[in-house]
């Protein structure tokens, strides 16, 4: 009996024990998920249009400014071509991710802009304005493209190579995303895991960024949905490029907003977040880092009084200017990856840019162009992050007309026509 006894006052002192442990130290709790908001509130038919034609021509522009000197190192641009402020012929043959044409004159364009075109034909293909983007559609919509350009190829009839060579251009343009994208589309995860890792050769390049900005003029506004939505079609991305890539799209959509500000669209890649990747374990967020080093550079930079460079010919800004530009350029030489097209590196630099020229279009482009490295795929980024937040009729007019017409003519890519058509689509025809 005593036993017994003892048994129960002893559970008696546990249980005691264990209410008293229950009362711990108050916590917040997890966060909720974002209520939905209203698709581009605030913005007029009229405003939406300027935008998301600014977003397609600021990247254009970007994108045809750095071709000419695309992968080159600063000195080397400095040596051949001085300092570059504006748009340029290209001196260089075709090639499936550089410019379709040999010898493009000014404003030509390379894949970058070909991917806001492709993506843009996909938007139009969903034939009204979408809750969600469905990810296999993208994906189809790219493999049939590819299989459209291997009817081109096997109907070629030339004694010539020349045809034969610009179709098989074509092909190779799309070939690494269709093998990525049948297995994908096909739930067949093995192979797409094969796949994916293999994609250009397995490294963490800035795949979903060619087309992320464009994502953002769908969700105008919205920086979370943006985000959510171009991660969603991000499934060529590596790791925490896709990351990256929703980000891209989150910067453009926030410069969507009314009344935004420089800071605003930067800010993005501190608070917006919706998958945790600042929860990341041991690595953290990276994109986030890219941020915090991005200031950290424009900062320094500002404190520089002379120039790590003689200032190159062409060169119409003050000693000072220079003098923080190139301690800029030598901070990023010193973060450089192993590739130009990481991920990583492409978004480090259009940040850098971004803090530098404070909303600045031609103060953007000429920072990035003249940095080298992949300088079009940059460009194309900050220049369609910024043509959104200007809008079309705030670019520097004599490249946005330019970007338009060897665009439409030499590059069959008709910007005007695909803004029209967006807007239509999500505010109805007039």
């Amino acid at each position: 009996m005593k036993k017994i006894t003892l048994v129960l006052l002893f559970m008696s002192l546990l249980a005691c024990q264990n209410k008293k442990e229950t009362a711990t130290f108050p916590s917040p709790d997890w966060p909720q998920k974002t209520a939905s908001k209203p698709w581009g509130e605030g913005i007029s038919r009229a405003v939406y249009h300027d935008k998301i034609l600014g977003l397609l021509v600021g990247s254009a522009i970007g994108d045809a400014m750095g071709a000419p000197t695309e992968m080159w190192h600063n000195s080397y641009i400095r040596q051949q071509v001085g300092y570059v402020d504006g748009l340029d012929t290209h001196i260089r043959t075709a090639s499936a991710e550089g410019p379709w044409g040999d010898f493009m004159p000014a404003g030509g364009t390379t894949d970058d802009s070909r991917w806001k075109f492709l993506t843009g034909q996909y938007l139009l293909k969903q034939g009204s304005k979408p809750d969600s983007l469905n990810a296999k559609a993208f994906g189809q919509h790219i493999i049939d493209q590819y299989l459209s350009d291997i009817k081109r190829l096997k109907a070629t009839e030339s004694f010539d190579p020349e045809p034969f060579e610009k179709e098989m251009m074509h092909v190779n343009f799309l070939q690494e995303w269709a093998k990525v994208a049948k297995p994908f589309i096909a739930n067949d995860l093995e192979k797409y895991s094969y796949a994916l890792d293999k994609f250009y050769g397995g490294e963490m390049v800035c795949g979903g960024m060619l087309y992320a900005p464009l994502l953002g003029g769908v969700f105008p506004s919205n920086p979370e949905k943006a985000y959510l939505e171009a991660y969603r079609l991000g499934f060529f991305d590596l790791g925490f490029a896709r990351d990256i890539s929703g980000l891209t799209a989150a910067m453009v959509s926030a410069g969507f907003k009314a009344n935004a500000k420089p800071d605003d669209i930067t800010v993005v890649c501190r608070d917006t977040d919706p998958l945790k990747y600042h929860t990341a374990r041991l690595t953290g967020r990276i994109a986030f880092r890219a941020y915090t080093d991005a200031k950290g550079i424009i900062d320094e930079a500002q404190k520089a009084t002379v120039a790590v460079w003689p200032q190159p010919k062409n060169y119409k800004g003050s000693p000072q200017e220079w003098a923080i530009m190139t301690a800029a350029f030598k901070a990023l030489e010193a973060k450089q990856q192993d590739m130009p097209f990481h991920a990583a590196e492409i978004h480090l630099i259009n940040l850098t840019a971004l803090e530098y020229a404070k909303g600045d279009f031609q103060k953007a482009m000429e920072f990035v162009v003249n940095f080298g490295r992949d300088n079009d795929t940059v460009g194309a980024v900050t220049g369609g992050i910024l043509g959104a937040y200007l809008g079309f009729e705030k670019l520097p007019k004599i490249m946005r007309e330019q970007s338009l017409k060897t665009n439409k003519e030499i590059g069959h890519m008709d910007f005007q026509k695909m803004a029209d058509d967006l807007t239509d689509l999500y505010f109805g025809k007039e």
